[in-house]
């Protein structure tokens, strides 16, 4: 049922919180608190707005959403090359989907605040010189630092304040960039297409991809012949900001109300997410986020049921808006076929509006026989198509996805074109969490997604 209780940004207090990570020293965590209260937003009311309009126009079927970036970032990664890789291979594959749909797409990264992540467990044992360990898990760089030691370990709230201030060096970067252009876009036939000719792909489908690029940039080009101002779109382009709304004191102490427009605005992102290990109705992650005027995404796992989900529409979005609530599937591909329909269909028939994405890779964990965490390729494109067929079958509208992914050669998810193998993860695996695509298997993906979803747009 709706909750009726009276919300202010700091309620969530008095409910149970998931996924809470206690800081030792509760006077440096209360401090901490109150510098970032007296920061600067990293983003703005207006801009919170437009995205919400644009997920309205992607619910109506007229945009689609890509969202995308790394699983936790790390504050050793806020440089230039790693942050304009992970805008050149978003805006790659926004291009790709413009392409294929025939309509405008909408970039969300995973970054400027993907510092903090969920675990399966607050503790993690080790193997030490002398024996074991048991230490608290890496929550992500808002909380800890990876290294296994005691005092890395160990949580620090200054770190939130270390966050921010990241957060606001790569938004910074970000907007220099979108402003500037990234010329190279126009011209596909520059993109690293390498897995083009690997021999596991067909000739059939090598030749599509390969016409396909020759059509967008033949398309750009004759834009750009006739001075179409249009172009600007892909020169000076919009990014929007995301991250999960894991470290609640973090997330509280930048909700604020602005000048001149209604209600609460969580001002470190565009659209904080709640994780499918957060989304208690009753948990203090469903009670802070309810009561801002941001979209706010949803995980939604094969253990939920649909009244649990219809419940968190009508929580989260009481007056039941268009661009506020966005459901982000991550069912797995063995069980998305099964679980993923009742709950398309339960949300159909409460008449919740809502816009739907497929998350296809979170359901899809894999281990190697050597330990290695990974995740198969084509388990991530069976569940994408899969999940393609469901809305297809049910009448509702997929709006969009949300990949884990990096603009890097990095070596960590298995499979693709390219023909990353087991073997080869040892090579470059950089993420500190889970594994994501790389810059060849995310531009595939978009490919091949174009190809499985163009097909009603032509």
């Amino acid at each position: 049922m709706p909750q009726t209780s009276e919300w202010s940004p700091d309620s969530w207090r008095s409910r149970p919180a998931a996924q809470s990570v206690e800081y030792p020293d509760a006077a440096a965590a209360s401090a901490a608190e109150q510098q970032l209260r007296s920061l600067p937003p990293l983003v703005t009311s207006w801009e919170i707005e437009r995205l919400r309009e644009e997920i309205a126009q992607a619910q109506a079927g007229t945009r689609f959403i890509l969202q995308g970036g790394d699983c936790a970032e790390t504050i050793a990664d806020c440089k230039p090359e790693l942050i304009a890789n992970k805008l050149k291979i978003l805006l790659q594959m926004s291009l790709v989907l413009v392409h294929a749909l025939k309509k405008p797409v909408t970039r969300i990264g995973r970054f400027a605040g993907q510092y903090a992540k969920p675990r399966s467990s607050p503790t993690e044992t080790r193997a030490v010189p002398g024996g074991a360990a048991t230490l608290p898990s890496y929550f992500g760089d808002l909380f800890n630092r990876a290294e296994f030691t005691a005092q890395a370990r160990t949580p620090d709230p200054m770190l939130m304040v270390r966050g921010y201030q990241h957060a606001a060096l790569t938004l910074n970067f970000i907007r220099a960039l979108t402003e500037g252009g990234f010329a190279d876009l126009h011209h596909p036939e520059y993109w690293d297409l390498a897995f083009f000719k690997h021999a596991s792909l067909a000739p059939q489908l090598r030749a599509e991809y390969e016409r396909m690029t020759t059509n967008l940039a033949d398309g750009l080009r004759f834009m750009e012949a006739l001075g179409e101002r249009t172009v600007d779109d892909l020169t000076r382009v919009e990014f929007f900001t995301s991250h999960e709304g894991l470290n609640l004191a973090y997330e509280a102490a930048q909700t604020r109300r602005v000048p001149r427009r209604e209600g609460w605005y969580n001002l470190t992102t565009h659209m904080p997410w709640i994780g499918e290990r957060t989304r208690q109705l009753d948990g203090a992650h469903v009670e802070l986020f309810r009561g801002i005027r941001n979209p706010v995404g949803v995980k939604i796992g094969p253990s939920a049921a649909p009244q649990d989900v219809v419940d968190l529409c009508r929580v989260l979005n009481p007056g039941n808006e268009t661009g506020r609530v966005v459901l982000i599937a991550r069912m797995g591909a063995a069980k998305v076929r099964a679980k993923l329909p009742p709950l398309v269909a339960g949300v159909v028939e409460s008449g919740a509006r809502v816009l739907w994405m497929c998350d296809p890779m979170h359901g899809n964990p894999a281990t190697t026989s050597a330990g290695v965490k990974t995740r198969s390729f084509d388990a991530i494109l069976e569940e994408l198509d899969a999940a393609c067929g469901v809305f297809e079958q049910s009448g509702a509208r997929l709006g969009g996805v949300h990949f884990e992914l990096t603009g890097d050669d990095v070596t960590e998810c298995i499979g693709g074109a390219a023909g990353v193998t087991e073997a080869d993860l040892s090579l470059n695996y950089a993420s500190v969490c889970d594994p994501r695509l790389n810059y060849q298997q995310a531009l595939e993906m978009a490919f091949l997604l174009a190809r499985r979803m163009g097909k009603g747009a032509a």
